[in-house]
């Protein structure tokens, strides 16, 4: 069988720790022998951030925007006892608060739903969607340890000359303090991006921020997402019989929990952060949901909503087998080479896509499937493979 050509690269990312070995197992196992893969790649191991002071973070998000696809592993966001693990020259940031930085975009992460395995929340019959604005916030603060009594101001300086300032505390001993900011156009790009999304996958769309203690921060997002749904989206939401509510965070998450599900459900970065695994987790588990990142000048970057699975990858090393779940990095590889079919109006591409989504949740149905799954599934009959095993399960049906 010719193998399916691909005219427009993929930006490949790849990562670390036990999700790399699975990352290059995917590819020899699922993908290189049905497409003729072509990939724009940029190693983002940590030891290759940190040898290219992490240009190479920069250099990937840069190609994303010239190629409009990407797709990611996951990456280690480097702390204290990962300094003298890798010899560190810096705790160099996170990759993905980089690339989403770069690309002023939403991510929406939604569970993979699979026979056999039923929510934590009984009365959750369909997805529910998280859509994390992926910029500012907590992600791009600015922070200090006040070491005695001192004043900590607010202040900002106009270009015209203008200055306003304000008080935040007064400290009479050690404490911390900690500013954050965001973007008029980047919460309208957010705004514009879950109500499109909303349209698109003809969903509810929830919005929640805390507006009542954050009267100027929080209920900027608020008044945002108003206008722009009232001048621009509100008769598109009327004519498909969608909603699009508002509540604060404490209300929404008690609505999340007692609802049905398929929904969106629009977060603020950090929320967003939360409640993406708490979601996640809740439907079954972390590596059972996609992840993309979508910009508003139409930019896709996917990638599995883990992290590195650290503790397998020891055992890995040690010569000793895992059970690690790969599907939701799979995904990230469906999800982007079915996008970039669309872009490129490759339908073979986008067929096989789907049909290896269809392989993985087909093996995990007939009983093949991780340690983790194991223990949450209902079926009778079930084996617990190895990860290497899992992925030869899928390509047999592949």
């Amino acid at each position: 069988m010719a193998k399916i050509k691909m005219t427009t690269p993929l930006v490949e990312m790849d990562g670390d720790e036990m999700t790399r070995i699975l990352w290059g197992w995917i590819k020899d196992k699922l993908i290189l022998p049905h497409v003729d893969l072509k990939t724009d790649y940029y190693d983002l191991g940590l030891d290759h951030r940190n040898a290219t002071d992490d240009q190479v973070t920069h250099e990937a998000a840069e190609a994303i925007k010239k190629y409009g696809v990407g797709v990611k592993c996951a990456t280690i966001t480097p702390n204290a006892a990962r300094m003298d693990e890798y010899d560190l020259k810096e705790m160099w940031k996170s990759p993905n608060g980089t690339i989403r930085a770069a690309l002023d975009g939403t991510v929406f992460r939604a569970p993979i739903l699979v026979k056999g395995i039923a929510p934590y929340v009984a009365n959750w019959e369909a997805p529910i969607t998280v859509a994390r604005h992926a910029y500012g916030d907590l992600y791009r603060n600015v922070e200090l340890a006040v070491s005695g009594p001192a004043t900590a101001k607010m202040v900002v300086q106009y270009d015209d000359g203008r200055t306003e300032e304000k008080d935040i505390f007064r400290f009479e001993g050690p404490g911390i303090v900690q500013g954050m900011h965001n973007l008029d156009a980047s919460i309208e790009s957010f705004a514009r991006a879950c109500m499109t999304y909303a349209l698109d996958t003809k969903q509810d769309l929830w919005f929640s921020t805390k507006d009542t203690i954050s009267k100027v921060y929080d209920h900027r997002f608020k008044d945002i997402f108003a206008e722009v749904y009232e001048k621009d989206y509100k008769a598109a939401f009327d004519q498909a019989g969608l909603e699009y509510f508002y509540t604060l965070i404490d209300d929404a998450v008690a609505r999340v929990v007692r609802s049905r599900g398929g929904f969106i459900w629009a977060c603020k970065n950090y929320d967003g952060d939360v409640m993406s695994d708490l979601v996640a987790t809740a439907f079954g588990s972390l590596a059972m949901m996609t992840s993309v990142l979508v910009s508003p000048q139409g930019y896709y970057e996917y990638e599995a909503a883990h992290g590195t699975v650290q503790r397998h990858y020891y055992k890995h090393l040690q010569g000793e087998e895992t059970s690690t779940n790969s599907v939701a990095t799979i995904f990230a590889w469906s999800g982007a080479l079915r996008k970039r079919g669309e872009l490129d109006g490759n339908s073979d591409l986008q067929a096989f896509a789907n049909r290896l989504e269809q392989a993985t949740l087909s093996t995990i149905e007939a009983g093949e499937m991780t340690g983790d799954l194991v223990l949450l599934s209902t079926l009778a009959k079930k084996q617990k493979l190895s990860s290497e095993a899992f992925l030869d399960a899928i390509a047999g049906r592949l």
